[in-house]
């Protein structure tokens, strides 16, 4: 049965509510970061879940378990709705894998329409596009982004902890080429595959795709192999052989990023000295002399918790009980992040 779900459009006229700190987040093109959950067929060592408990964790501690899922489908698609209606433009998907989850087909094939300057990226492991092929092609999907952090069996199991093998992931990014316009990759910079990196940027351009190389976000999930982090400098030097166009980023939100276009394909590198989008709540935060990010996502998990900060779940608000009634649930959240970039939360 379809859920009725509002359109995209201007942010809901509501008195009593001040919605600039949310308004501002989306004009700076910020994120809303939707998970489906901790579901996932591999078990990357650096997940991070979206701040929930990662799956390389509960593998190996059961005692460690994420949240219990208190969204349904309809839940989601008011969740979303709501906010784009507020004003946000950047959707994302993701897990966990997103393609596990029972959740994903419900929800990917009832968005609404996203409206001028919206968009929805997938963001996956690459490894069940071609089996959702069909349905896939059907949804309001602008973008597919697929992880591909490794370029061989040997980087795949050491990173990901799998026996699948590499051409699953290469398959599952040629099945995504087959039914969407803008596919891209996104590699974390690791000692994994530091021997790999410049045959998967090999890879992208071969095939006309943007690829982003990404610095490590420590989280308190993977600091046991910290170590593993790889800096961008070895990638950013290569990318200045083979272009001279090149422009830094560092208006908006989130880290500042490299941006390099080479035979009209942009490379992205997201580094970690280029500074980053913090806020008032960010003054006095115990956490922000490692935090390497600020406040570039609004996350919803699948408890219905949205989260302005990934390395802080004290700051989480769980709107559930909202979900009956769009407009508090958009006020409540606009004045979440009002109170979280006061500094006041």
């Amino acid at each position: 049965m379809e859920v009725a779900v509002h359109s995209a459009h201007a942010p809901i006229a509501t008195p009593h509510v001040d919605w600039t700190a949310l308004q501002n987040f989306a004009a700076l093109r910020g994120q809303l970061r939707v998970s489906f959950g901790p579901r996932c067929n591999i078990a990357c060592w650096f997940c991070h879940n979206e701040g929930d408990v990662p799956p390389p964790l509960t593998r190996v501690d059961r005692t460690q378990q994420p949240r219990v899922r208190g969204l349904n489908p309809a839940g989601y698609l008011t969740l979303i709705s709501s906010l784009m209606e507020a004003g946000l433009k950047r959707v994302y998907f993701t897990g966990g894998e997103p393609l596990t989850s029972p959740l994903a087909r419900p929800v990917l094939e009832q968005l609404p329409e996203p409206g001028p300057d919206a968009s929805y990226t997938l963001i996956t492991n690459g490894t069940r596009i071609r089996t959702h092929r069909p349905w896939l092609a059907k949804t309001r999907l602008d973008k597919v982004k697929v992880s591909l952090h490794y370029f061989s069996d040997e980087s795949l199991k050491a990173i990901a902890g799998t026996g699948m093998g590499i051409n699953i992931v290469l398959d599952g990014i040629e099945a995504a080429r087959e039914i969407f316009e803008r596919v891209e990759l996104n590699t974390l910079l690791q000692k994994e595959n530091a021997h790999e990196v410049r045959q998967i940027l090999d890879f992208a351009l071969e095939r006309r795709m943007p690829v982003q190389f990404i610095e490590l976000v420590g989280t308190d999930f993977n600091k046991g192999r910290a170590s593993s982090a790889v800096l961008a400098d070895d990638i950013v030097a290569y990318l200045r052989t083979l272009t001279s166009n090149e422009h830094t980023e560092v208006a908006g939100v989130g880290q500042g990023r490299r941006v390099f276009r080479i035979d009209g394909i942009e490379i992205d590198v997201i580094h970690r000295n280029l500074g980053r989008h913090h806020v008032g709540q960010c003054g006095a935060c115990p956490l922000r002399a490692k935090c390497v990010e600020g406040f570039w996502a609004l996350r919803v998990d699948h408890d219905g918790g949205v989260q302005p900060c990934l390395l802080r779940e004290d700051l989480r608000l769980d709107v559930k009980k909202l979900l009956a009634d769009p407009t508090r649930l958009t006020r409540a959240v606009a004045g979440h992040i009002t109170s979280f970039t006061e500094g006041t939360l």
